[in-house]
């Protein structure tokens, strides 16, 4: 176990590096940079020219270097734990990052709960009942879940409550310190509609696999012991057919940051997601960088933590 959990560790050296590099090289390629945004505020009513202006402050900034220049200087700032500054504004990148940091956990939380609460149950029931009118149904409201696109439903959500009802989600933020219920109430619709198509993916895999592992010899020695429904069930299936299914979880990982993203911005959260958009916009490259560097390290230590638990879940599997 050790030596597998050093050489997994030690593989993130390499793929941390190849993100911070395309993350770094790709968002510069967008057009116009934070730069000419701030000439133009700075422009009006000063003696300096417009192009004067813009090279004092690419030197200032560092932007006159080039882009590998630029990467080197940031990661040596990365490895002693700072992640830069904002080009705009001077604000610590990790800082703002830590701020934010706590909505988007809420969310990805309570959608993976939702996620999991619905779709694990509901997934044994189907594959236990195969080819029953309950089987159908459920499998009908997966392939559902998996149709609507979760920016449409939230849309909606936001969209005609307001205009049938005059209700609509509160756009302003209510820290679960300050307002418990609140709070709960104002994260757990956008939860619930990103939970929705994460439920839909888990569904369909726990009823494949539940089929697949009810077929297995062992289960069928269970039933032929006399043993319970139940017993059979979840002592003897459930635990083998999780695997594929704890996969599967660590997969959407980053399709559920992903649709943070959306969330976030459709129902104002101010959750890291929003900041990533604000940032992408502004082209304030630290902290776009910053940002995803994060993310990446929070992914890859998601899935290494799936692959370690598959030694309790399943205990043929050994690390060597």
């Amino acid at each position: 176990m050790r030596s597998y959990l050093i050489r997994r560790l030690l593989l993130l050296i390499p793929t941390l590096l190849i993100v911070t590099i395309m993350t770094f090289g790709m968002v510069r390629l967008i057009p116009g940079d934070i730069v000419d945004r701030i000439v133009l505020q700075m422009a009006y009513g000063s003696g300096s020219t417009a192009e004067d202006m813009r090279e004092r402050l690419e030197r200032e900034l560092g932007l006159d270097l080039p882009w590998y220049a630029q990467y080197a200087r940031w990661m040596g700032g990365v490895l002693q734990g700072d992640l830069g500054v904002s080009l705009m504004g001077n604000r610590q990148v990790i800082k703002e990052i830590a701020a934010r940091a706590p909505v988007t956990l809420e969310l990805a939380f309570l959608a993976l709960l939702v996620s999991l609460i619905t779709a694990l149950p509901v997934g044994i029931y189907s594959a236990i009942r195969q080819d029953t009118i309950g089987d159908y149904v459920c499998r009908t409201v997966a392939i559902t879940f998996l149709s609507v696109p979760v920016f449409w439903m939230a849309s909606m959500v936001v969209i005609y409550p307001s205009r049938w009802w005059g209700w609509s989600p509160s756009m302003r933020l209510l820290r679960f310190a300050d307002d418990p219920l609140g709070n709960l109430v104002q994260f757990g619709i956008p939860a619930l509609i990103l939970g929705m198509y994460l439920s839909g993916i888990i569904m369909r895999m726990t009823r494949t696999m539940m089929l697949e592992v009810l077929r297995q010899d062992y289960i069928r020695t269970a039933w032929s012991k006399g043993l319970k429904e139940r017993v059979v069930m979840v002592r003897h299936a459930l635990k083998n057919a999780l695997l594929p299914v704890i996969t599967i979880v660590g997969i959407q990982v980053p399709y559920l940051i992903g649709g943070a993203v959306i969330i976030e911005e459709i129902f104002s959260l101010p959750g890291i997601g929003r900041f990533m958009l604000e940032s992408i916009a502004d082209r304030e490259y630290t902290l776009v960088s910053g940002i995803n560097l994060l993310t990446a390290i929070a992914v890859v230590l998601v899935n290494l933590i799936i692959d370690l638990s598959y030694a309790y879940m399943e205990p043929r599997v050994r690390y060597k």
